[in-house]
């Protein structure tokens, strides 16, 4: 397939949608008291040149972080703050990675956008590793806590969905949330699960049989709405029943198609985004707001296209950026 005409079509697609949308009658007339920031997984790390004679990286999260090129993280802060967004979320290896590079202080501080969470976290399941796993990611949340993150947004582990059975791993997972949210109150950073599709906290019932489990004192919520629409709930219907709780949230669309794995930029999907958006209006957290759409090779557009898409929509809603 030619991919400029792919690219073409799906940019004519987004204005089309837009334009709908903004011709709805009182559409976003009011401003929102909303600050939106954006995660970085939408910009793909470019591949290391295999060195010769050397190991094979560490796979399932093992070993050393790998070091990242420090222009690969420059674009990413570029690129969001480019657009205003007033914070961003990375994974726990990129500031792990960012280390032997002088770290992230001088990237926050160019660009003027706060480093505000961090996507990562212990194994929920194994119960015999559960202490020296929890002790791994608290000295990575230590990071994050230096160039003044908020949030650890807590990653379930993937499973093999066929074969899972969520009930004999219940009282696992519930523990180590307790304890490892209760390590982080510790250290002054506030831990939010964030349900994962193909994870083992995926549908509807998981969600909930572990949010009303947890303490909630420690163990906040952090949705990504997108991906609880792709595992088959009604984000809006389980955001306002934890919304109390809720203290982050991945702001993110799906429309099932091929590209960025089933999701796609905001305003083009299935996803009641402006019912989301009022939920969270004014809501005090200790997180914010992130747009979030996955990256994958061969993207019909760019990562800084499709966050400028995510910009417009939300201005049309009402949000306002920084300047």
């Amino acid at each position: 397939m030619n991919m400029n005409i792919h690219r073409r079509e799906f940019l004519k697609a987004a204005t089309v949608t837009a334009g709908l949308t903004a011709s709805i009658p009182g559409f976003a007339q009011r401003k929102r008291n909303l600050k939106i920031g954006h995660t970085g997984i939408t910009w793909l790390a470019p591949r290391p040149a295999p060195v010769p004679g050397a190991p094979p990286p560490a796979r399932g999260g093992g070993g050393a972080p790998r070091p990242l090129d420090p222009a690969y993280m420059d674009q990413i802060f570029k690129d969001i703050s480019s657009f205003g967004f007033w914070g961003l979320e990375l994974f726990s290896n990129q500031i792990q990675g960012m280390e032997p590079n002088g770290g992230m202080a001088a990237l926050v501080e160019q660009y003027k956008l706060p480093l505000i969470s961090a996507y990562g976290g212990p194994n929920l399941l194994d119960a015999a590793t559960r202490n020296d796993n929890i002790a791994q990611s608290i000295e990575w949340a230590k990071l994050l806590k230096k160039y003044g993150g908020k949030v650890v947004t807590i990653g379930p582990n993937g499973v093999r969905r066929d074969s899972y059975n969520f009930k004999e791993h219940k009282d696992d997972i519930v523990t180590t949330l307790n304890e490892f949210c209760k390590q982080l109150n510790d250290i002054g950073l506030t831990g939010c699960v964030h349900q994962h599709t193909g994870t083992c906290i995926e549908s509807k019932d998981e969600t909930y049989a572990v949010m009303e489990s947890v303490d909630t004192r420690y163990v906040k919520f952090g949705p990504d709405i997108g991906q609880l629409q792709k595992g088959g709930s009604d984000p809006v219907q389980v955001v306002k029943d934890f919304l109390p709780i809720v203290n982050h949230m991945h702001l993110k669309d799906y429309d099932g198609g091929e590209n960025f794995v089933g999701y796609c930029p905001l305003g083009q999907g299935k996803v009641n985004i402006p019912a989301i958006l009022d939920l969270m209006e004014g809501k005090t957290m200790a997180g914010m707001i992130m747009v979030e759409l996955d990256g994958t090779p061969r993207m019909p557009i760019t990562a800084l296209e499709t966050a400028r898409i995510a910009h417009d929509y939300l201005v049309k809603q009402g949000v306002s950026f920084r300047v």
